[in-house]
């Protein structure tokens, strides 16, 4: 849970943004990161495996407005999204504020949507948490390619207890915002 430092008034957040391999975990933290105002501007770390594929991690810190009279840090962390790196992704999870799920939304990606989904929930559960205890974003991604499921299949397919959803192009920035921000909107409302 959110992590707040009383002697330096700051309140820490940790949101995790998982999914399967290539479904733009990165692609969203890069985006953000392209984005940020200079003054301030922080540095994206990523530790990738060739063919740009995260290899442990990538990491965003960022600071936000205060809330009252605490600083808001927040820290943005991307999993690696191929099967090899399981329990890399579970221990990405300790201590999480909430997560951004980013679902491929090509038909071919289905199962390896569904497979991820049900280990983040195996994951979760492995930690000690109940369904609902940990915001849950839900990113519909690649909008932009031909042929995607439609929004009302997914949330079919992908999203039975009805969070959040976002239908974003990662690539292009739409939808990076808004999922951001949905899941920090849930998430500090639980400090």
């Amino acid at each position: 849970m959110a992590m707040i430092v009383v002697a330096d008034r700051e309140i820490h957040l940790k949101i995790v943004y998982y999914g399967p391999g290539l479904s733009g975990k990165t692609t969203n933290l890069t985006w953000l990161h392209q984005h940020l105002p200079e003054p301030g501007k922080s540095t994206l770390v990523s530790i990738e495996g060739g063919q740009d594929r995260t290899l442990f991690f990538d990491f965003l810190p960022m600071e936000l407005p205060p809330i009252g009279d605490y600083r808001v840090r927040l820290h943005l962390y991307s999993v690696p999204g191929q099967e090899r790196f399981g329990s890399t992704r579970a221990a990405h999870l300790r201590g999480v504020d909430g997560i951004v799920f980013v679902a491929d939304s090509q038909r071919d990606r289905l199962e390896s949507n569904r497979a991820s989904l049900a280990e983040l929930e195996a994951s979760l559960a492995s930690l000690g948490y109940r369904a609902g205890d940990i915001p849950i974003v839900v990113q519909y991604n690649k909008r932009d390619l031909p042929g995607v499921f439609t929004r009302a299949q997914l949330d079919a397919h992908l999203n039975a207890l009805g969070r959040p959803s976002v239908t974003a192009a990662a690539i292009a920035g739409e939808g990076v915002v808004e999922s951001l921000r949905l899941i920090l909107e849930q998430a500090v409302r639980r400090v």
